[in-house]
């Protein structure tokens, strides 16, 4: 009697455990992803990042926040300081958005008589070749004043301090100025040389295989381009250099190629060649004058140039010095008297009424990160990204920053086929590599991370390799 009924509980004991078995075996759920929490240990990225054999021997920085906390949640060495390079941009941007209103400030002006006296303020987009306005242009050439006199006003050093003095000739680095004209650089397009045809002259032999045709933009310049001389080819110039300039004047030599190009190299500023760019691009006659409004007499305005996010798009997602440099300058046309474009001032304005309440001190010297005076630390960096993140709205936001396989200097990495899951800020000098923004992990929450890398030895693309695994894995286990 006891038999059967023994048996039965085992039939039934064995079917209550049989799915429990296939459960945790071939149909096994993934792990939840881990929520983080400010104070509570990431024991699995900090083995990550210590046993990286690229990380190894140089200074490594992280900090991790969810975009909409109030702190940082994860940090490794965030409290020490790193040269942010262009991360640096991301505070100039902040205080263009809380200074600069919606336009940029293209001039000031005001009229007497029969002359329009005129004042820069740092707008770097007249005629400019990537983020071209014509309304300065519009403006100067309408007036129905029979004069215009530029006026000058005192403004920084065209180089900032300890900026690399050897890249004078990178486009990368074009000169500071008041009233920039054409991005203050000479523009050059190559195109491969024409085919040689069968018969007729054009068929002799030159002693010198046939050179690439180059087009100069502005034509201003373009009596003052010729080829280098031997003498200039040195054996250690870089190899992707097309057009050499001397140091400290107007002179341009192309270098021999058949292939086509175009580089950007930039001009060295005065006041008189402005005012001969100014006039030839305009065909009227501008003068220089001084600048003496008449205090209740003469009326001092304004002329608002374009939508400030068409200039912060191109700053933020290709990493533009020049425009970054610029954009302090048109802020320091806000505070303070008018007298002169000052970076420092800007600085010093940001670091007391806007930057209150950051981890750490920020050592700010210009608007692109390019001096290694720049100095900050990756929490203070997330902890501007959470300010942004709660000031901006977030579609806004990222559309201004360069996307993972999408646009600017991430295009070509954090590929994804579901569309873009990080958008950030690069900042890259000689063996520093840094990388700041907002990625969106597999469980849908928005990060904002700054990942920090100093006096690194190896190889630039090994260590973007290693930059986007690290991130990779935040995204995949957060």
């Amino acid at each position: 009697m006891l038999r059967p009924l023994y048996f039965l509980l085992l039939l039934i004991v064995g079917a209550t455990q049989l799915p429990a078995c296939a459960q945790s075996g071939t149909d096994k759920r993934p792990a939840a992803p881990e929520v983080a929490t400010p104070g509570h240990p990431l024991p699995w990225l900090d083995s990550l990042l210590a046993a990286s054999p690229v990380l190894r021997q140089h200074q490594v920085g992280l900090s991790l926040a969810y975009a909409d906390s109030a702190r940082p949640f994860y940090g490794y060495q965030d409290a020490k300081y790193f040269t942010p390079a262009s991360n640096m941009k991301m505070f100039s941007f902040y205080a263009g958005l809380h200074i600069l209103g919606d336009s940029l400030p293209s001039l000031r002006y005001f009229s007497r008589n029969d002359t329009l006296f005129f004042q820069g303020t740092g707008d770097p987009t007249l005629l400019h070749g990537d983020v071209p306005s014509r309304r300065a242009y519009s403006f100067l050439l309408h007036r129905p004043e029979h004069n215009l006199a530029y006026c000058a006003i005192a403004c920084v050093a065209p180089f900032g301090p300890s900026w690399t003095w050897d890249d004078y000739g990178y486009y990368f680095q074009p000169e500071r100025t008041a009233f920039p004209i054409y991005g203050n650089t000479v523009r050059f397009y190559a195109t491969p040389p024409l085919p040689v045809r069968a018969g007729g002259v054009a068929a002799v032999r030159s002693p010198l295989p046939p050179q690439s045709r180059v087009r100069v933009l502005p034509r201003f310049f373009a009596p003052l381009v010729g080829p280098a001389s031997p003498d200039l080819l040195t054996p250690d110039f870089d190899k992707d250099t097309h057009v050499l300039r001397t140091p400290k004047e107007n002179r341009f030599y192309v270098l021999p190629t058949n292939k086509k190009w175009v580089d950007e190299t930039p001009f060295v500023t005065s006041s008189g060649l402005m005012l001969r760019l100014l006039g030839d691009t305009l065909r009227r006659a501008t003068t220089g004058a001084v600048w003496r409004p008449r205090p209740g007499l003469d009326s001092i305005r304004t002329l608002n140039g374009l939508r400030v996010d068409s200039l912060y798009r191109r700053m933020l997602r290709v990493s533009d010095n020049f425009l970054a440099e610029q954009l302090l300058l048109m802020c320091s046309t806000k505070i303070g008297k008018h007298d002169s474009l000052s970076t420092a001032r800007v600085i010093r304005y940001a670091r007391k009424n806007l930057l209150t309440g950051l981890p750490d001190p920020i050592f700010w010297v210009d608007g692109s990160g390019l001096s290694r005076l720049n100095l900050i630390t990756p929490r203070t960096l997330t902890a501007l990204l959470l300010k942004l993140h709660q000031e901006v709205p977030e579609r806004r936001l990222l559309s201004l920053l360069a996307a993972g396989g999408g646009q600017g200097t991430l295009r070509k990495r954090y590929h994804d086929a579901a569309g873009p899951w990080v958008w950030g800020k690069t900042g890259t000098l000689s063996n520093n590599l840094n990388v700041c923004g907002y990625l969106r992990t597999k469980s849908g929450r928005l990060v904002a991370f700054s990942f920090m890398n100093n006096n690194h030895v190896v190889d630039s693309g090994d260590m973007r390799n290693e930059v986007e695994r690290v991130l990779r894995q935040v995204r995949e286990r957060l």
